[in-house]
């Protein structure tokens, strides 16, 4: 063959349009399901929706593809060429997608298992204290933080931090301070919670690394949050652009801190968000329709009252924060699970809130385990419910005027 011969047969490939992004797995399930019964009724009845929606359906994905996939007559349904070309190709999507959702759900089942066995070491009698630590920080290292969130470590008012910061962050400032009890966790090992919650937000984010019990006792992981939001003020920042947001312990621990800016008359914050907060100390028993909290999650407790208070009362409001007059404290989000033992404390808060006229609001999700949130990168409802959390900061911390950035200092 000669060259010429060659030189024309090399046509550069025709590039095929995308497929629409528009096109949505139910438009193929739907499709799928009439394909198979050739009967619009019996797939309706399949898929639990009306021969109308389904209809729908099927006229959408075929105006997006740009073709017809199904002749429909008075009495009956047929498979046009261009329909039979695309049904084995859907049903091995759809087969795919369902063998990723139970592949995930696996996953899923095994941390929330691992999750169970971290309360294990933490409540253990005679665990070293190294270990409950090391079993905190891996779980949380399963997770990696959102990619399109930079993070730098930074110093914010004496306190060790890491600054979390979207491409194209809003106003609002996010203070985060995260569980772990008041002994175990980190601003390192929180960084894909607190990553998520950046992203949903779309805010900057400040992130703690406040001092440890045993070694610091209280009152030092507050005097940190005091000084960490002293900083964010000193620096510029609008009092009323932040958002004050833990878990867990995390949760208490920025209650105590709102107590304490009141106290020292400091502007009050725009908002504080709470997610499965564990507010007593104490553990209290749970109500009938709330799960009992495990034997080793009672001893956790018993261990942070040894450790943190280390002989300090109780009682003290800035301790016990359900004891406290929360009057002036700014607009809360709390969100819980259904299966948290801690979820007493979500409602108890809530009460309370509400009996000293702070506007409060409980969001609960359908899942069986504390500190969900943790999960977000695979559970829908942790997912779910950072999306919320990224509404509600940006709801009370929106304005249309300028704002000062964060400006960090080395």
């Amino acid at each position: 063959m000669s060259s010429q011969s060659d030189e024309s047969m090399s046509v550069a490939p025709t590039t095929l349009p995308t497929t629409p992004d528009a096109i949505e797995l139910r438009h193929l399930r739907a499709f799928v399901t009439v394909a198979e019964e050739l009967n619009f009724g019996r797939a309706a009845a399949r898929l639990y929706v009306s021969q109308p929606a389904l209809s729908r359906q099927i006229r959408a994905l075929e105006r997006l593809i740009g073709c017809d996939l199904l002749r429909r007559t008075t009495h009956q349904v047929e498979l046009t060429l261009a329909g039979e070309a695309l049904l084995d190709r859907a049903r091995r999507i759809l087969e795919g997608v369902d063998e990723a959702v139970v592949a995930t759900r696996a996953v899923g089942g095994e941390l929330l298992a691992h999750i169970t066995r971290y309360w294990e070491l933490l409540g253990a009698a005679d665990a070293e204290l190294h270990a409950m630590r090391t079993a905190y920080e891996d779980l949380h290292a399963q997770f990696p933080a959102p990619p399109e969130i930079s993070i730098r470590p930074i110093t914010a008012g004496g306190v060790s931090s890491l600054l979390l910061t979207p491409a194209r962050p809003d106003a609002g400032t996010v203070l985060y301070l995260h569980g772990g009890g008041y002994i175990a966790g980190s601003a390192f090992g929180y960084r894909a919670l607190a990553g998520a919650l950046t992203a949903a937000a779309n805010t900057t984010t400040l992130v703690l690394d406040y001092r440890l019990a045993p070694e610091h006792p209280y009152p030092a992981a507050v005097e940190d949050a005091l000084r960490g939001y002293r900083w964010l003020l000193e620096t510029g920042t609008d009092p009323g652009r932040i958002t004050l947001t833990g878990d867990s312990i995390g949760a208490h621990l920025i209650l105590c801190t709102l107590l304490r800016i009141r106290e020292e008359q400091l502007p009050m914050p725009a908002a504080a968000v709470l997610l499965c907060p564990g507010i007593d100390l104490h553990c209290p028993e749970p109500s009938e329709s709330e799960p009992a909290p495990e034997p080793a999650q009672a001893r956790f407790h018993q261990r942070i009252i040894g450790d943190y208070l280390a002989g300090h009362s109780d009682d003290n409001p800035f301790v016990a924060p359900l004891l406290a007059d929360l009057t002036g404290l700014p607009p809360m989000l709390i969100q819980a699970s259904t299966g948290d033992n801690h979820l007493t404390d979500a409602h108890r808060l809530t009460d309370h809130a509400r009996a000293h006229d702070v506007a409060i609001s409980l969001e609960l999700y359908p899942v069986d385990t504390h500190n969900f949130h943790i999960f977000w990168s695979f559970l829908p409802e942790a997912a779910d419910a950072l999306r919320a959390a990224g509404r509600f900061i940006q709801d009370h911390t929106a304005d249309i005027h300028a704002h000062p950035r964060v400006r960090p200092s080395a």
